[in-house]
């Protein structure tokens, strides 16, 4: 049986160096080179599968220097200070001896403590109530989820709504396609599956990069294991466009209302 997409785009296979390479997919290209959030996992599966990583991953911050070409690529993982219960990484990935993303990741032993989630998930009929959007784009990356708008669909480009919108929100329940059970990597990924705030707020093509994303996983294994192959409900909007950037907000809760994960970008657009 082939791989899931996601596993055949994450898999990295050891240097004789101490490094990892992987390859590109072409099920997750995107405008420029590879989708966003494929890098984020592949790079968090770096440090994630090191001999010296200490318990699961909670944050993780990726800063696109420039465009990850299609092709093969090697990320270097090092953890540069383990403590009793955290772990420190820098992690970067090159291609043809440049740098084409650089990162940090902060692993740890969850423990089990006082706990309370303050933001609730936002009123959404159940997945299964909501049709899933097509999408008919000229890039394949959307086609790796299963995605069903409950509000701030994909824009259509050729017939831009009017008024245009005063908001850039965006509500949807979202899977990996084919399903596959949820886990830290994937959902990192999935933190960046949301179009360009700027195409909503404009209703056109924009073009648009992610520069820095910053990720805060608040499930742990349990958690993401008990959610399985389910959609989960992911909410995206900006606070403010100005002078060629944005920021993008996201968050994620599982279809029981816990919180997972969020994250927050930072999106270089042009005019």
């Amino acid at each position: 049986m082939d791989p899931h997409p996601f596993d055949a785009a994450t898999a990295l296979v050891p240097a004789a160096d101490g490094g990892l390479e992987g390859a590109t997919h072409p099920a997750w290209s995107n405008m420029v080179g590879p989708y966003g959030g494929i890098t984020a996992a592949v790079m968090l599966g770096a440090a994630g599968s090191h001999p010296q990583r200490l318990g699961e991953p909670v944050s993780l911050t990726v800063n696109f220097a420039g465009p990850v070409a299609d092709g093969p690529f090697r990320i270097d993982a090092r953890p540069v200070r383990t403590n009793r219960s955290t772990q420190h990484w820098t992690l970067a990935l090159s291609q043809a001896d440049e740098v084409a993303a650089t990162g940090t990741a902060l692993f740890a032993l969850r423990r089990d403590t006082w706990g309370h989630q303050e933001l609730a998930a936002p009123d959404a009929p159940p997945a299964a109530r909501v049709p899933v959007t097509p999408f008919s784009g000229r890039f394949a990356w959307p086609a790796r989820y299963e995605m069903r708008f409950v509000s701030g669909p994909w824009p259509d480009l050729a017939n831009p709504a009017s008024p245009l919108p005063d908001d850039s929100l965006s509500l949807m329940w979202i899977r990996d396609h084919p399903p596959r059970p949820l886990d830290a990597a994937s959902l990192v990924a999935l933190c960046d599956a949301f179009y360009p705030r700027i195409f909503r707020r404009r209703q056109r093509f924009n073009p648009s990069g992610t520069v820095s994303i910053t990720t805060h996983l608040h499930a742990d294994a349990v958690a993401l294991a008990a959610q399985g192959a389910r959609p989960v409900l992911a909410r995206a909007r900006a606070q403010r466009f100005a002078k060629g950037f944005s920021d993008q907000l996201v968050q994620v809760w599982g279809d029981d209302g816990t919180l997972l994960a969020s994250s927050m970008q930072t999106v270089y657009a042009k005019d």
